[in-house]
């Protein structure tokens, strides 16, 4: 079990002093906060599409981090910044919320903005265990999973990058309550998930048999896959 996903991020990638970073689709950019408070020399750009969510970042950015974290609302398919200036590009649950037809579009882009010998790090949730049978109920991903895998299979084919490394684990997902599950899980702001009155019921009815005195607590099954921009 991996409780912190940036101790897989560090055996995999060499963070060096001075690191350029990148972060597509950061959410509340939690992880990629940790890192740069571990590399006090490195610097960051984060776009979040989601004007909510963006707007949260904003407002919460650290005075610590201020001169090295800087948020951005626009897509992965559209980044904003120079050929060849990252040294290392994440993508931490994101790739699959990209539009199917974008997803090529937002790899192409980040091997445009990464340095030659750069990293990209991609980790995505597996299609798998008792949390994904409960959402699945109102939102399936299992077709958004799959075409992030595939997007990066059509990717490593055009020789533009090298896949170097490749985990599996499973990382624990907590709830105090139903409350919490309900506000983070069913209402996101980045998405409706058309949730109605029966259907909400039924995800609850789903989920009640998790709780205990202490929450629900489950396990989410990660796949990493690590991969280093070729030069043209």
């Amino acid at each position: 079990m991996i409780h912190n996903e940036l101790d897989v991020l560090t055996d995999l990638v060499p963070l060096g002093s001075g690191l350029k970073i990148i972060e597509l689709g950061c959410g509340n950019a939690r992880l990629l906060a940790e890192l740069l408070q571990r590399c006090p020399a490195c610097e960051a750009l984060a776009l979040e599409v989601d004007a909510v969510q963006h707007a949260k970042n904003l407002a919460r950015l650290p005075d610590t981090l201020a001169a090295r974290l800087r948020f951005v609302q626009e897509s992965a398919t559209a980044i904003p910044a120079e050929d060849d200036c990252f040294d290392l590009a994440l993508m931490l649950k994101s790739l699959h919320h990209i539009p199917q037809p974008g997803m090529q579009a937002a790899l192409a882009q980040t091997w445009r903005v990464l340095k030659p010998g750069g990293w990209l790090y991609v980790s995505e949730p597996v299609y798998d265990g008792a949390l994904n049978d409960i959402v699945k109920l109102y939102n399936d991903e299992g077709p958004v999973r799959a075409a992030a895998q595939a997007a990066l299979d059509q990717a490593l084919l055009t020789g533009a990058w090298l896949q170097t490394a490749e985990r599996r684990f499973d990382m624990p997902a907590h709830f105090p309550n139903w409350e919490s599950f309900e506000q983070r899980m069913l209402y996101p702001s980045f998405a409706d998930h058309q949730i109605t009155d029966d259907l909400r019921h039924r995800v609850k009815a789903a989920f009640d048999p998790h709780v205990s005195a202490e929450g629900a607590s489950f396990t989410r099954p990660m796949h990493v896959r690590l991969l280093q921009k070729l030069p043209d």
